[in-house]
């Protein structure tokens, strides 16, 4: 599974979705225009020591992200999304996109994609979810319906019922 990111605005937030990126094995896209500079000490305060072991994938464009992922199923996170995100059957290949932090995503690609607009449910008190939370509850949604492939546990072991 993958998380694409299109053209994120704040290091910390790609950093720490980086670090989620490592923990659960997936992918990190990094889409067009970034707000910020990616060598790894620019990201560090976020993502620790881990942005180096980040499976890293950086688009010039979204043309050239979306040939890398023809063919696979994309979940649009959007606060105008229809679907909720733990209703949402995800599977193992699936690409979960996330647009800018003060914009969401591109008005074409929403449009492109309406039928797969995800959302997770807040109260009306705020406009959204700050992106990296909003990444980490959809990505260990998906993982938890697929039994947390590749993911262990604290102590190393895999990942089972509750303890």
């Amino acid at each position: 599974m993958d998380i694409a990111l299109i053209e994120p605005e704040i290091p910390g937030n790609t950093g720490s979705i980086g670090r989620v990126c490592v923990g659960t094995g997936c992918a990190l896209h990094l889409v067009g225009r970034l707000g910020f500079d990616i060598s790894e000490r620019a990201v560090r305060r976020a993502g620790l020591d881990y942005w180096k072991d980040v499976d890293l994938h950086v688009e010039p464009d979204r043309a050239a992200w979306e040939a890398s992922v023809a063919g696979r199923r994309l979940w649009l996170f959007s606060t105008a999304g229809t679907l909720r995100y733990d209703q949402v059957a995800y599977e193992a290949d699936d690409v979960l996109v996330f647009g800018r932090e003060t914009k969401g995503l591109p008005a074409d690609l929403v449009e492109r994609h309406r039928a797969r607009l995800v959302y997770l449910p807040t109260t009306t008190k705020i406009r959204s979810l700050n992106l990296a939370n909003t990444v980490t509850a959809a990505i260990y949604e998906a993982l938890r319906q697929q039994g947390f492939p590749g993911v262990v546990t604290a102590d190393g072991g895999p990942v089972g019922e509750a303890r």
